[in-house]
C-alpha cells in the first residue's frame, strides 16, 4: 500500500505526552494497536511535515474547484 492508495480501514488516533517525556502517537483499530513514541524534537518535525502536507492538500483541493 502506498501513500496514495485508498483504504477502508477505520482506526482511532490518539496523540499525547508520556510519563517518560516522549510524545506518543497511538493508532488503534480492529486487530491492531500501534504505539509510536518520539522524542520531542522528532515530534515537532512530524508536526511540521503534517502541516506542510495539509497545506499542499488544501491547495490541491482549491485548484479542483
Amino acid at each position: 500500500m502506498s501513500i496514495n492508495s485508498q483504504s477502508n480501514v477505520e482506526t482511532n488516533l490518539s496523540i499525547g505526552p508520556t510519563s517518560l517525556g516522549m510524545v506518543r502517537i497511538y493508532i488503534e483499530g480492529k486487530n491492531i494497536n500501534i504505539p509510536l513514541d518520539f522524542d520531542p524534537e522528532e515530534a515537532l518535525e512530524i508536526a511540521e511535515e503534517l502541516k506542510a502536507a495539509a497545506l499542499i492538500a488544501q491547495d490541491m483541493d482549491k485548484k479542483k474547484k
